[in-house]
């Protein structure tokens, strides 16, 4: 498993990447310090970067986030990231999807321009799918955002 890698807004043990200890031992994950892993994956190493409502710019305080996932890809060569877009509750499951897509391709454009090989990074929308239902202000918040999945050399 990775060590640790310094630099603000980079890693973040103490997220599991919305998994609960129930779900992650289901998936087969094995977590430490927050970092849940399997065979393919790794997640919660890297912050999540998160949106406004209905929005698929990365926000100024979210690029540093970004910044450290290029800096964990640049000391980790093997490696890749999926861009995994979620979406709060409100809003059409096709909508959201296709929301939950425009913010993962906004990171993946980001971090292109940042000098990340596009080989380097895969998308996925996850629409809703995984938001909480019915979900008060401050809980719909931690739905909008792109998972920065670390994919396992092969």
């Amino acid at each position: 498993m990775m060590g640790p890698q310094g630099g603000a807004g980079g890693i973040n043990p103490s997220d599991a990447g919305g998994l609960g200890a129930t779900d992650a031992s289901a998936a087969g994950l094995t977590g430490r310090d927050g970092v849940m892993e399997d065979k393919d994956t790794i997640r919660g190493l890297l912050q999540p970067v998160y949106f406004d409502f209905d929005k698929s710019g990365i926000k100024e305080s979210e690029r540093s986030k970004l910044q450290a996932a290029k800096e964990y890809l640049d000391k980790n060569p093997q490696q890749r990231l999926l861009l995994e877009g979620h979406c709060d509750w409100k809003g059409t499951a096709e909508y959201n999807l296709g929301l939950g897509d425009r913010r993962a391709g906004a990171s993946k454009t980001y971090l292109e321009k940042l000098g990340v090989p596009a080989a380097k990074l895969e998308t996925l929308s996850k629409g809703s799918l995984d938001a909480k239902d019915k979900a008060s202000d401050d809980e719909r918040a931690k739905d909008r955002k792109v998972e920065l999945v670390v994919l396992k050399a092969k």
